[in-house]
């Protein structure tokens, strides 16, 4: 891995360590953190209120860049994976939420709820 990639791995990190601290104090239990899955990888796993909430988390200068860049490629391979993490996690009663936090230091995390509503079909 070259230089300029461990630095923005290990700025992700922090971003996803930030998001999901943030969310603990919103009252959200995380329940997976960087899940790899044969379709793609989910940033964060929470749950509240009986909902299994999917968070990708972005880390850019600017909040609006940051929430731009959730491309609709993206958000395909985050709902297959999803659905693929909660039939693994035997947690199919569960709803669903797609949700986008934006990180922009030195400024909180912007948490956008319902970032999107899921298209894809299951074909696990």
């Amino acid at each position: 891995m070259t230089g300029g990639r461990k630095a923005a791995e290990a700025r992700g990190r922090r971003a996803e360590t930030w998001a999901a601290l943030y969310l603990r104090l919103k009252g959200y239990r995380i329940l997976d953190r960087r899940a790899r899955l044969k379709v793609g990888e989910l940033d964060l796993v929470a749950e509240k209120a009986d909902r299994l909430v999917f968070v990708e988390v972005k880390q850019r200068k600017t909040r609006a860049t940051a929430l731009e860049s959730v491309t609709i490629k993206q958000r395909m391979r985050i709902e297959r994976a999803a659905l693929l993490w909660r039939a693994k996690h035997k947690k199919d009663k569960q709803s669903l939420r797609f949700d986008v936090i934006a990180i922009a230091w030195p400024y909180w995390p912007t948490h956008i709820k319902d970032a999107w509503q899921a298209n894809v079909q299951a074909k696990l």
